[in-house]
Order: structure tokens, then C-alpha cells, then sequence
């Protein structure tokens, strides 16, 4: 039963931490979209998250002929883009543009680096069953994200919040899904 709560948290925190950019950005996505067009927006964003699913799953499925703690290196992924976020915090944001279904697609694919930094040694650690039962995390999370974007795009005092706080909060969870991804891996 502990494997299953450590199981639920790893992957609850590996799908978290990678795409709370991904979420402020489809919200500022939706906020510049018209209302009719949010449903094939969504399934767009969707669709580029299950794309990054399934690569991770390829990739990390295909690292089985490489031991389980040389995979834990993958852990300077995240740290490396914590240093990134915490060097980047003073840029400017770029101002959200009008985007259609493909965009969307193509955004969201380019915002899965630090998903697949994350998501592959996740994978990698936890095979059979367990890859399911990430998947099927990943697919909860995914409902609740879409969720929550309509309702920030709709709300844009807390989007504006977010886009302030969201540089502040990023960094540490790419230091602890780094740790995550070393405890996954059997070094800590």
C-alpha cells in the first residue's frame, strides 16, 4: 500500500511540476480565445500532452538496457531548468497572442522539455502496471488542468497572480522532482 501512495505522489507531482507553465499559458491562451473555440483549443492541448506521454513512455521504456541508477542523471534535468527559472526570473513575459487548435498543439509540445526531463526517468523507474498507473495519474491531472484553465481564463485578477508568483514557485518544484526522480531511481 506504501508503493501506492509513493506511486500517487510521484506521479501527482511529476505531472504538476512540468506543466504549471504549460497551465499558465493556456490559460493566458484562453483568456485571448473565443468562448466557441475553447473546446477544440482544449482538445489540441490535450492531444500535445498525451503526444508527450507517450514519448516519455517510448523513450523511457527504450533506457531498460540502461541500469536503473545511471538513469537517475536525468535528475539534472530539472535542476538544470530550476537554475534557468531562477536566472530568467527578471526577462519580461512575452504578451499572449491569439492561437488556434494547431498552435496550441505545437505550444504545447514546446513547453514539454521539462515534462520529458521529468516524465522519461519517471517512466523509466516503473515499469508495467506502474507506467499504467502513471498514465492514468497524468490522465486525471490532464482533466483537472483543463478544468482549471477555463475557470483561470475566465477569472483574470488570479491569471495575472499567477503570472507574478509562477516564476517564484516553479524553480523549487524542479528541485524536488529532481530529488523525486532520485528516489525513483534508487539512489536516495
Amino acid at each position: 500500500m506504501h508503493s501506492t501512495y509513493v506511486l500517487l505522489l510521484a506521479g501527482s507531482l511529476a505531472y504538476l511540476g512540468t506543466m504549471v507553465d504549460n497551465l499558465f499559458a493556456f490559460a493566458s491562451q484562453l483568456v485571448v480565445t473565443p468562448r466557441e473555440r475553447f473546446p477544440s483549443v482544449t482538445v489540441s492541448q490535450s492531444v500535445g500532452v498525451a503526444v508527450l506521454v507517450a514519448v516519455a513512455v517510448v523513450v523511457g521504456t527504450s533506457l531498460n538496457v540502461v541500469p536503473l541508477r545511471a538513469v537517475a542523471i536525468l535528475a539534472l534535468a530539472p535542476w538544470g531548468l530550476a537554475w534557468h527559472q531562477w536566472r530568467q526570473r527578471a526577462s519580461a513575459a512575452s504578451p499572449s497572442v491569439r492561437r488556434g487548435a494547431a498552435t496550441t498543439f505545437v505550444v504545447t509540445v514546446g513547453l514539454g522539455a521539462d515534462n520529458l526531463a521529468v516524465w522519461i526517468p519517471l517512466l523509466r523507474a516503473n515499469g508495467g502496471w506502474r507506467q499504467l498507473a502513471l498514465v492514468a495519474i497524468f490522465s486525471l491531472w490532464q482533466l483537472l488542468f483543463v478544468a482549471l484553465s477555463w475557470r483561470l481564463a475566465t477569472h483574470p485578477r488570479v491569471l495575472r497572480w499567477g503570472q507574478r508568483s509562477g516564476e517564484h514557485v516553479v524553480p523549487w518544484l524542479y528541485v524536488v522532482l529532481g530529488v523525486a526522480i532520485l528516489f525513483e531511481c534508487g539512489v536516495l
